[in-house]
């Protein structure tokens, strides 16, 4: 799993480089101000732009544990480039069933490994709309673990958990859950 997250983001920043090559300065459309505040995607501003996956993360009240966990496991550029990427993202409620104590382990810095590991297990790497999904389906996530799609009355299901809502992003999905997916 490090070994793909590594090459993800070696390959990311490969094309970011390449973009960034020119030393003519991008051009900008007349009412949009594009501004590179950071070391990676995530510190382009863009306020014209549909937001990203983080972006909108950043954005929810009910992801704060979420987000602090795509940051301590460094992962917010890799999950702001242009993917297309789908998050299956836990609510906070959602670690909060996790035993205690496991949500502030995995935020240790020595942690770092298991926790990309973990949110791995959360991101699919292509976007899957609902609707495309079909009962029995198994999709690859960037883990290198499988989740199992199940639709019953209508509502759909990854590992058993219901997806509450779903959230196009300029670089992909986000599907709401109420559980933290767990490798089987």
């Amino acid at each position: 799993m490090k070994k793909i997250i590594k090459n993800c983001i070696v390959v990311a920043a490969m094309i970011a480089a390449g973009c960034n090559s020119s030393t003519t300065p991008p051009a900008t459309t007349e009412g949009t101000q594009t501004e590179a505040t950071g070391t990676g995607q995530s510190g382009v501003k863009d306020e014209t732009s549909n937001p990203n996956i983080v972006q909108v993360a950043v954005g929810s009240k009910d992801h704060t544990t979420l987000v602090a966990a795509v940051k301590a496991a460094d992962l917010v550029d890799a999950l702001s480039n242009a993917g297309p990427f789908t998050v299956f993202a836990p609510t906070n409620a959602a670690f909060e069933k996790l035993p205690a104590g496991t949500v502030e382990g995995l935020l240790k810095p020595e942690k770092k490994g298991d926790l990309q590991n973990v949110l791995g297990y959360h991101t699919y790497v292509g976007s899957l709309k609902t609707d495309y999904m079909n009962d029995g389906q198994e999709f690859d996530m960037v883990f290198g673990g499988k989740v199992k799609i199940t639709k019953k009355d209508g509502k759909t299901f990854v590992n058993g958990s219901e997806i509450l809502a779903s959230i196009p992003t300029s670089n992909g999905i986000i599907h709401v859950i109420g559980d933290v997916l767990l490798p089987k």
